[in-house]
């Protein structure tokens, strides 16, 4: 048994020993070297090429941003200005505006107090006419209707001196 052990086992040991590497191992390591080479070689590249591209283009969407955000700061700041600007020519506008109304009303307000004042002086002359007028009419109907109510008071023949008198009277106070 011996025998038979001892020539098994020397099979054994021409057969298969994994931690030898025989031809098996040598070729499937250079068609893995063979396989990595035409990868390197076509598949890398390209998609290099593509994250190199994507890569420019994020540099370039956030150098765009950053100039986008610089206009707009830009564009904030001169629209600030530009509406102080306004507003304060704005504020000159109407404040002139004022101005120019309150002399408006101002010289109205003169025409008009000139007119008032003008038709007061027409009317107080035209008043004073009438009532010169009113009064020279009275004054010429005084003394006849005088006499005549003297001669009915003093019927008995007294009038005509009493008339006289009131006449005399009358024509003194004028």
């Amino acid at each position: 048994m011996t025998l038979t052990t001892v020539s098994v086992l020397a099979e054994g040991e021409k057969k298969d020993n994994f931690l030898i590497p025989n031809g098996t191992f040598l070729v499937e390591l250079v068609i893995f070297l063979i396989v990595l080479a035409v990868i390197w070689k076509f598949v890398v590249p390209p998609i290099q090429s593509v994250l190199q591209a994507r890569e420019a283009q994020a540099v370039k969407t956030n150098e765009d941003n950053q100039k986008a955000a610089e206009a707009l700061r830009n564009a904030q700041r001169k629209y600030s200005e530009e509406l102080s600007g306004a507003r304060t020519e704005a504020t000159s506008i109407r404040d002139q505006a004022r101005a120019e109304g309150q002399k408006a009303l101002g010289e109205a307000r003169a025409a008009a107090q000139a007119e008032a004042d003008q038709a007061q002086a027409q009317v107080d002359g035209e008043l004073r006419a009438q009532a010169d007028r009113i009064s020279a009419e009275l004054k010429g109907s005084v003394g006849p209707l005088s006499e005549e109510l003297a001669g009915k008071v003093l019927n008995n023949g007294a009038g005509v001196s009493i008339a006289d008198g009131l006449e005399h009277d009358l024509a003194g106070r004028s």
